[in-house]
This record gives C-alpha cells, sequence and structure tokens, in this order.
C-alpha cells in the first residue's frame, strides 16, 4: 500500500488542483477502496464555482473501486470486493426518518465517505476512505463479477432519480414533460416511462434529445426552435403535461413548467440546489391547484431497487458516459463537465483506467 497518492484537490473557488496527498488511514469498522471510477455530479461543480465549502476538500461521491483493506471488525466486506459506495446514509430513527424524509436527518447529512481532509466524498482520489456508519447501514453495494465499474457508479444518481419519479406519484397512462435531456433528464425520461407515462422531453440542444431518442424516448420538442408551453398543449388537447419534470438548474424555468403543466397537475424541481428567489404565479398554485414539489437526494428505501435496475442493466447507462478522463487530466475533466458542449453527457474520472487488471 503505498503512502501518498493523487488527487483533485479543491483550492478555492473554481480552483482545482491534481496534488500528492496521504492515502487514508481507516479506523476499526471502515474500508479503504481503490477508486475506479466516479461520476462528476453537477452538485460538486456547483460547489467548485461557487465557494459555497470551505478549502481543502476533495469532491467526487459517484464511486466506484475496489476494497484493498479493511478495519477490525468487519465482517461483510472482503479485500478484492468490488463495490460501490454511497456518501450518505441515514440514522433510520430520527424524526426525519420516521417520515422518511431521509435527506434531511442529521446524520444523512454528514458525508461518510473521504480521501483526506474535511470529508467530501472524496472519489476524485486513488483511494477513498468508507466510514463505519456507511459500512454497517447498507452505503457500501457489491458489483457482481464482470459486472461495470462505469456503469455501477451510477447507483447514486438513479436512486435520487427514482425517489423524484416517487415523489410525482405518476398514473399510468399520464404525459410527462421532462424539461433537460441531460444525463439526469433521460434517466428521468425512462423512469417516468416505466412507470406507464407517456413522456415528453425537451432540449435547448437537438444533439440532446437524438441521444435521448436512443432509449426510445421519441416523442420530443427542440427548444431552440420551437416554444415548449405551446408545443405541449398542442400535444396534449391543451391542457398541458399531467406532470412536469424540470431537470436543469435555473429559477427562471419554473414559470414555464408551471405553464406547461395542466390544471390539477404537478411540477418538480429536481435540478433547483442552490438558494435563491423566483417567481412563480401563486394563482396557478391555488387556483388552478397546480402542485410544485421538490426531490433532493437519494432515499434509503430505494437503495435496493436502484442497485437492481442499474447492475441488472435495465437502462444501458454507461452509453450516456460521452468523456472518459484519467485521473491526471481531472482538471480537464471538471472544466468540461462544468461548461459542456451540446453533445457531452456524463463526464467521469477514472483512477483506475491505469491499472493492469479492472
Amino acid at each position: 500500500m503505498p503512502s501518498v497518492m493523487r488527487a483533485a484537490v479543491y483550492r478555492g473557488v473554481d480552483d482545482v488542483r491534481l496534488e500528492e496527498v496521504p492515502v487514508p488511514t481507516i479506523a476499526p469498522g471502515e474500508l479503504l477502496v481503490r477508486v475506479h471510477t466516479c461520476g462528476i455530479c453537477g452538485t460538486d461543480l456547483k460547489k467548485i464555482a461557487t465557494g459555497s465549502h470551505s478549502a481543502p476538500r476533495i469532491f467526487g461521491h459517484e464511486t466506484t473501486g475496489v476494497v484493498v483493506a479493511t478495519g477490525k471488525g468487519v465482517a461483510d466486506y472482503h479485500v478484492g470486493d468490488r463495490v460501490m459506495v454511497f456518501h450518505h446514509v441515514p440514522c433510520g430513527d430520527c424524526y426525519y426518518c420516521q417520515h422518511k424524509v431521509f435527506a434531511q436527518c442529521p446524520t444523512y447529512k454528514k458525508v461518510g465517505a473521504t480521501a483526506g481532509y474535511e470529508p467530501s466524498g472524496g472519489g476524485f482520489a486513488e483511494y477513498v476512505r468508507v466510514m463505519g456508519w456507511i459500512v454497517s447501514r447498507g452505503g457500501v453495494v457489491r458489483i457482481p463479477d464482470g459486472g461495470s465499474f462505469e456503469q455501477a457508479s451510477v447507483i447514486e444518481p438513479v436512486n435520487t432519480c427514482m425517489k423524484g419519479v416517487e415523489t410525482l406519484r405518476l398514473v399510468p397512462g399520464e404525459t410527462v414533460l421532462v424539461i433537460g435531456q441531460g444525463p439526469i433528464g433521460i434517466i428521468l425520461s425512462v423512469l417516468a416511462r416505466r412507470c406507464g407515462a407517456r413522456v415528453i422531453t425537451s432540449d435547448l440542444f437537438p444533439q440532446r434529445l437524438t441521444i435521448a431518442n436512443t432509449f426510445g424516448l421519441n416523442e420530443n420538442i427542440d427548444a431552440s426552435a420551437s416554444d415548449s408551453v405551446r408545443s405541449i398543449k398542442e400535444m396534449t388537447d391543451g391542457r398541458g403535461a399531467d406532470a412536469v419534470i424540470l431537470a436543469v438548474a435555473g429559477n427562471g424555468l419554473i414559470r414555464p413548467a408551471m405553464d406547461a403543466t395542466r390544471p390539477g397537475g404537478r411540477v418538480l424541481l429536481f435540478a433547483q440546489t442552490q438558494h435563491g428567489e423566483a417567481t412563480i404565479d401563486p394563482a396557478s398554485v391555488c387556483v388552478d391547484e397546480k402542485g410544485l414539489l421538490g426531490s433532493y437526494s437519494a432515499s434509503v428505501d430505494l437503495q435496493e431497487e436502484s442497485a437492481r435496475f442499474v447492475l441488472g442493466r435495465e437502462m444501458d447507462l454507461e452509453r450516456l458516459i460521452s468523456h472518459r478522463f484519467p485521473l491526471a487530466e481531472s482538471i480537464d475533466a471538471l472544466h468540461l463537465a462544468a461548461h459542456p458542449k451540446p453533445d457531452s453527457m456524463k463526464v467521469i474520472i477514472q483512477p483506475g483506467s491505469v491499472w493492469k487488471e479492472s
């Protein structure tokens, strides 16, 4: 086991540097995982761009790899196990857990995986330490032999999407408009269709709608060429969608999303993770009885289902990966993810790309 490793270290606003740091030391009940693949999440990009978190930190939480050391008392995992790691797990006992609002649990809000410094996920490094409460409470998922590290790295994002779709309580036959067809938007669309909904997608980039088509999402609105609100009403006999999922950030899109929803319908805010202000029509909530909903992070209740969905390859999630970068090029990876091109989708960092065996 080496004493030092490479990591992409956040040093301040828009300042991430490839540095050498100590390999984490584990305590009883913990795991040390050699990272193979870590997806870049929009929440990490927002933290880097806004400086909302103190420095230094090592971000990255969509992590897969191989267990290389186990702490005293760990019986369920062994060296050589191929795993995916959740960085949040709720306590299961508090007021919020009892009401199944797991993302508001104080324990859940703590991060249980680190590559050093303040725990922040740690997947943008060669090794990550997985803390005891993550290990003991089901936050480590085994990847079956022959399973893909890349496919498994999307278990946590899929869980968040399942939670969002569950929040909408879709009924088979309902029409759902999904605004935004990046990787998350496509996953949300596929999961909504899985519930029996008719799914219509929209995006400003025709290239992304073309990618969505390859997943069988064939009804779409090119938002660069037509008015999405008018288009969705034309496609629903003038009513609007039964439900709208806003899968892109930008508070300016909340009002159009509500306008695209029929009276009595629902709007799900999925990407509005920064506090701010937005303009809405209050009468659309009161008089038109439209529901404005939110969903954030993952649900422990959906952990097994999301793992089955991903590891059973119900959806070929690797096809959403457009760019793969070795850890040595992680700064370039983060820059591309923060400034996506029309044809760029999921960007991942792969410390394991240099392994002789995967």
